[in-house]
């Protein structure tokens, strides 16, 4: 692709990895592992702007007999965690607890995008600076051995922390011997960084050749698991002689006849719980505007101007209400505009879930 003179190339490697037992090369051949995630004391320590508490200092190397019951309460680590470890003491092995599901992430992705001469490297987690330094000089080296001239010392290595989904800190082997804050929040053990660069090095050898990559294994869908501590609505009902969607309160319009840049109209609607299905992709509230014949949306629920409200009548009452406001962004357009609420409802706790709609009157911004 020819973009302002120059050749420029867009392009990707994904890949999903197992983190809890990647085989490493190290220095002089010899090999290490990986291991199931933990978190030592100087992660309960926290850091210098937002110290922990309990007496935990960073830099610890021992637990106290106390948090060792209340740990070993919780899970106690395996042997071959506290091997794998050190010299992390294991205060939570939060990569063999597993209940209502896991602690910690054992499948991450890995990431790199080119565009042109800059990469991005999305890493799931916070790189300290040097494993930083580290990991961008180590890929730059890679990219320039195996891309046949097209990259050089100009190509410039970005990362782009915390993406996909986190799994703490990425510390060096140094800074994972002094067990500050974030050596001891560097789940997968002292080999975390130099696995990170051995597997985004084969990201790069196949984005410089073109070569295709595995996809890894997936991540757990933890959606059906997920704990809910609000109980699910059991079914709603209009009050009688209304439908649902139908105007509680329509849009009260000024004396002039239309609204200005900053005023708030706002609509009320006869509304069901609206966690019978959260219109996920969709929205609750929408803003349109007559252009022509049609009704078409201007701003819903992404927007900050419009906001959507849900309560009950009052607390004695079985009946719910939703409140659409919408602040006049000074970007609006000048124009005849409505208000649209989308919803769904449930009559009964074992009954299908059924959908509605319902529209306010017109009214105008000027």
């Amino acid at each position: 692709m020819e973009c302002c003179g120059h050749e420029t190339f867009f392009d990707y490697r994904h890949v999903y990895l197992n983190f809890t037992n990647i085989e490493v090369t190290l220095a002089g051949n010899r090999t290490a592992k990986t291991c199931p995630a933990t978190l030592g004391p100087g992660f309960a320590a926290g850091t210098t702007d937002g110290p922990g508490a309990f007496g935990f200092q960073q830099g610890d190397t021992k637990i106290n007999e106390f948090w060792k019951r209340i740990r070993d309460f919780l899970q106690k680590p395996s042997d071959y965690q506290v091997a794998c470890q050190k010299p992390k003491p294991v205060l939570l092995s939060t990569g063999e607890m597993f209940f209502p599901y896991a602690w910690a992430p054992a499948i991450v992705p890995i990431q790199i995008l080119r565009i042109g001469k800059l990469i991005i490297l999305s890493v799931p987690g916070e790189f300290t600076t040097m494993s930083g330094r580290r990991l961008r000089e180590s890929v730059k080296q890679t990219l320039i051995r195996n891309g046949n001239g097209q990259f050089d010392n100009d190509t410039r290595i970005i990362i782009a922390g915390l993406t996909n989904t986190y799994s703490q800190y990425i510390a060096t082997p140094e800074e994972y011997k002094q067990q500050r804050y974030e050596g001891a929040s560097t789940l997968y053990g002292p080999h975390t960084l130099s696995a990170y660069i051995q597997e985004f090095n084969k990201l790069a050898v196949s984005l410089a050749k073109g070569s295709k990559t595995v996809k890894g294994p997936s991540p757990p869908d933890l959606s059906d698991l997920q704990l809910k501590l609000l109980p699910d609505p059991s079914g709603d009902s209009p009050p009688p002689g209304v439908k649902f969607g139908d105007m509680k309160h329509d849009v009260s319009v000024p004396k002039s006849g239309f609204f200005h840049k900053g005023d708030t109209p706002i609509a009320v609607f006869w509304s069901p719980n609206p966690r019978y299905d959260l219109l996920t992709e969709g929205t609750y509230a929408v803003v349109e505007m007559l252009q022509g014949k049609r009704w078409i949306p201007a701003y819903d629920d992404d927007d900050f101007s419009l906001i959507f409200k849900w309560d009950l009548d009052n607390i004695a009452s079985a009946y719910g209400s939703a409140s659409l406001e919408w602040e006049v962004p000074d970007s609006a357009s000048n124009g005849v505009y409505r208000f649209r609420h989308f919803g769904s409802f449930k009559r009964t706790t074992g009954s299908v879930t059924e959908y509605f709609t319902g529209a306010s009157s017109a009214f105008a911004v000027s």
